[in-house]
């Protein structure tokens, strides 16, 4: 074909100018997104330039322009071809409330399991102690001296207290509650690194601490109070240390590899996301529950009726349980989900 080149070029600079301007921005800004027309305008440019290097390419003194346009169209192709993972802004908002939810559903049989033991080890405290009151001694362990009391005791001097026994300290003790929470829960995790075995006899011995408890108020005839002090932070700190103890399963999960062939290291990266994203979401819930549990729990009868912290820790837990089942179900995937949602449960 026959062309004047000099006044092909001409004729066609601005195409190409205006490509090389949206390669630039898409460039510069990789989380920007084009619309349909631009995106459509960017595809026509794309095949006008790359059929105006077949007909420039046979001129051999037009190397520099030909170079030119090579390297442009090459540019084009990777931008629409794109095959790599881009980096994406995180987005704190989406991350809670889209992709801690569909991580927590990802792995939901980890959680049964650990919902399972956990009511397995509370039963077990319940035979015990109704077969034996002085059982409670010796299943709860040290620290917990304020258990050890008859809980109708414990109860009287409650709510017969004048004082506020935490005024001026409940931010410490918030603060306090939440390292030790969070720290517990960590524990708990990492002991996935025993092949699941750790975790699980941590996650049953929760359950027994748990089912003392319990029966012990119950026993006494204090099941108001029980219910009025638990309820309000326990129905967020219970399932957070339950996701904690998921977490340590999906880590074992990825060690002991059942299923797949893949190596160790493959493995353990396709959870990581994962763990993180549960690890994070667990904190973010203790914390919650330790500002209530400081600032909330500890008020009791006559200060704070306990029809309405039951009624509080109820909306909680209901809440919370419907966060987890369905937020995140209708938005589109986002950064942190992506390349994980095919991951299946473990």
């Amino acid at each position: 074909m026959i062309i004047d080149v000099r006044k092909f070029v001409d004729a066609e600079r601005g195409y190409w100018e205006e490509l090389e301007q949206i390669l630039a921005r898409q460039e510069r800004d990789p989380y920007g997104r084009m619309e349909m027309v631009e995106l459509a305008r960017f595809h026509y440019l794309y095949e006008r330039v790359s059929a105006d290097l077949a007909r420039i390419a046979t001129f051999a003194a037009e190397r520099e322009t030909r170079t030119y346009l090579e390297t442009l169209v090459a540019r084009a192709y990777g931008e629409i071809h794109e095959t790599r993972e881009k980096p994406h802004r995180f987005r704190p908002l989406h991350w809670f409330v889209c992709t801690f939810p569909r991580t927590f559903r990802r792995h939901s049989r980890a959680f049964q399991l650990v919902t399972a033991v956990t009511l397995l080890g509370a039963l077990f405290a319940v035979a015990a102690v109704k077969l034996d009151p002085g059982a409670k001694y010796m299943l709860l362990p040290a620290g917990f001296e304020h258990l050890m009391r008859h809980p109708s005791d414990r109860v009287a001097d409650e709510e017969e207290a004048v004082r506020d026994r935490l005024a001026g300290e409940r931010s410490q003790f918030a603060a306090f509650l939440m390292t030790h929470n969070i720290r517990v829960c960590l524990v708990q995790f990492g002991l996935g690194l025993t092949w699941g075995i750790g975790t699980i006899l941590y996650v049953f011995w929760h359950g027994v601490i748990l089912g003392v408890v319990a029966i012990d108020y119950v026993l006494a005839g204090e099941t108001a109070f029980l219910v009025g002090w638990l309820l309000p932070h326990g129905s967020v700190e219970i399932p957070a240390v339950l996701l904690s103890g998921q977490a340590g399963l999906v880590l074992a999960g990825a060690l002991i590899g059942r299923r797949t062939r893949k190596p160790l290291r493959a493995r353990l990266r396709d959870v990581t996301g994962d763990l993180v994203t549960l690890v994070a979401g667990i904190a973010l819930l203790l914390a919650w529950a330790g500002v209530i549990e400081s600032f909330f729990s500890q008020y009791h009868e006559p200060v704070l009726p306990y029809w309405v912290k039951i009624t509080f820790g109820s909306v909680e837990l209901v809440a919370l349980v419907l966060f987890l089942t369905l937020a995140g179900r209708k938005a589109p995937p986002g950064p942190a989900d992506t390349g994980r949602e095919s991951a299946g449960a473990t």
